[in-house]
């Protein structure tokens, strides 16, 4: 039992519980070695005792802890602690968009495609990596309060690849956005990511779910056999453009659409160009396996002039269909590992390269090391990649990879890094900004240890919530990756004032919306009961803790129209 005040490999002491799901539960811990907060994830007891999923979640998690960018969650280490399997990561102070919806309904239309463009740019990194995330879903989005996106779990959720279908606490939550080929049994590849990208804009835009159900079977076969719902039918004000995004990233056949992530962010980035204006509905270049889109089950029966009919399945149906698609997979996966041993086996028999030892190019130019390789019967990657180095200059060769003195084949592929020239960073002035895209920008660009400090001022009027109002070290000073950076930030918690009792003027509640990054929303409304231009409604209520970034409404009462109150 994981409980307040456990250390976890004597590093990672717990602070909280912050959440409990079907796979894993998660907390609030502090680094006691780097000093900061981190969250950490681990195993729910009955899947780390199943050796095979744990080393594949070993293995699939320390790969994405090699993804960096601004848009993932960083994970930090992966381990084990007295049968606990883990993952700690970085700690994200926001909400996820399922939070989001549930008090809002649905996004603007703008909203969705500034959310959207960082979700694929992150996933597109991840893509381009060769990692597919396999659980996007709201849950696993998080929203900074300064709008930045964070995507998370990429660790589990590779990790549950042919699993999660069996997985009834976690199911109801990933199913809603479970593309075609999952749901079928046929695995996943880069364009089941875009199917549930495409699902997710669907609900950011009309606030519900395309595909419902009473249970995971019977929303799993509807992503199989109906087509996507219209959502212009929902919303007539929506973009056809915007549509098109839709209907190309939820298609059933994978043919269908975007190739990826990136292919999909580039879609986004034109959307509502006025190019695009006049955009015709989008048509599938392949047959879309169930029919075409916007028609409903009813209206296809009817025109073809059958009846409708509606069966239920059930989970024995789904279950001897799954036992089938089993027993086929088992024979091919038996006849390949059968060619692959045998390959393993007579390829050292097929070939005789020689062994040959790495030779050190570090310090020579591009093309002495290139010359250098090549005698010695190795091949150079095109791609050359760049590195930071403070000891050999720009332009030189820093290292290769494999590295020197290694030992390989003839014909081997070499890797080389250039240098760009020292790594250093130097300090610009922050005051004034907020804390948290600073920090994003430290952490994630420029490879910092960002340490952020509450303190106590004398005046908070004079500041805005999450401003930096002084840095360690100062402005100029030349930093390495892994350095310490301290931004101080005013403690302002607040809560809301009761604006129906007090006397404040609309002046006086924007200026408070502002110190707190807010977004006022001043609403009119006839009443007979109140002086017009009083304040009568807000929302948030008195009291409620202030969180940066979000709304707030005011609700001012008017003179009824006596035109109106006579008819």
């Amino acid at each position: 039992m994981i409980t307040k005040g456990y250390k976890i490999n004597d590093r990672y002491e717990v602070v909280k519980t912050i959440g409990e799901g079907g796979m894993a539960n998660v907390y609030l811990a502090y680094d006691v070695i780097l000093e900061r907060k981190v969250a950490v994830k681990i195993l729910r007891g009955d899947l780390a005792t199943d050796e095979k999923f744990v080393r594949r979640f070993q293995r699939e998690a320390l790969s994405a802890s090699s993804l960096s960018h601004p848009n993932i969650v960083e994970v930090y280490d992966v381990g084990e602690d007295t049968g606990n399997y883990y993952i700690v990561m970085e700690y994200i102070e926001g909400k996820h968009l399922k939070q989001l919806l549930k008090r809002r309904g649905s996004l603007t239309l703008r909203e969705v495609i500034d959310i959207m463009l960082q979700i694929t740019d992150g996933i597109g990194a991840a893509h381009e990596s060769y990692i597919i995330h396999r659980d996007i879903k709201p849950q696993n989005i998080m929203i900074l309060e300064n709008g930045l996106v964070k995507i998370t779990d990429f660790g589990i959720a590779m990790a549950l690849n042919g699993t999660q279908l069996t997985q009834t606490n976690s199911v109801m939550g990933s199913v809603h956005y479970l593309p075609p080929e999952q749901a079928s049994g046929k695995g996943s590849t880069i364009q089941s990511d875009v199917y549930s990208m495409g699902i997710l804009m669907y609900e950011l835009l009309s606030g519900t779910l395309p595909y419902k159900g009473d249970n995971a079977v019977e929303i799993a076969l509807k992503h199989l056999k109906e087509p996507l719902p219209s959502l212009r039918e929902l919303d007539p004000d929506i973009p056809q453009a915007i549509e098109n995004i839709i209907l190309k990233s939820a298609a059933k056949n994978p043919q269908n659409r975007y190739a990826d992530a990136r292919e999909m962010n580039e879609d986004l980035k034109t959307c509502l160009s006025e190019s695009r204006k006049d955009e015709k509905a989008y048509v599938y270049d392949f047959q879309d396996d169930e029919g075409e889109p916007h028609k409903k089950i009813e209206e296809i029966n009817e025109e073809e002039g059958g009846e409708v009919i509606k069966k239920k399945i059930t989970e024995k149906d789904l279950k001897k269909k799954e036992n089938k698609t089993l027993l086929i997979l088992g024979a091919i996966f038996t006849g390949l590992v059968l060619i692959t041993t045998s390959i393993v086996l007579l390829l050292p028999k097929l070939t005789d390269a020689k062994s040959v030892v790495v030779p050190d190019v570090s310090g020579l130019t591009l093309k002495d090391a290139e010359s250098l390789l090549i005698k010695n019967n190795l091949v150079v990657e095109a791609t050359i990649r760049d590195i930071h180095s403070d000891t050999i200059e720009e332009g030189k060769i820093v290292k290769s990879e494999p590295l020197a003195g290694r030992t390989v084949k003839e014909g081997k592929s070499i890797i080389l890094y250039q240098s760009i020239g020292e790594g250093k960073y130097e300090v610009e002035d922050f005051k004034g900004r907020n804390y948290i895209e600073v920090q994003t920008i430290l952490e994630q660009i420029h490879k910092l240890f960002v340490v952020v400090v509450e303190e106590e001022v004398d005046d908070t009027t004079i500041y805005k919530v999450g401003e930096i109002i002084r840095q360690e070290p100062e402005v100029g000073e030349k930093l390495s990756e892994g350095d310490r950076v301290t931004l101080y930030i005013p403690d302002m918690t607040a809560i809301y004032p009761d604006f129906l009792e007090g006397d404040y003027s609309l002046t006086d509640i924007q200026a408070f919306a502002d110190k707190y990054g807010l977004t006022l929303k001043v609403e009119y409304r006839e009443s007979s009961l109140f002086e017009p231009g009083t304040i009568i409604e807000q929302s948030p209520r008195a009291t409620t803790p202030v969180i940066n970034g979000m709304t707030l409404k005011i609700v001012i009462s008017e003179e009824e129209n006596p035109e109106e109150f006579f008819e």
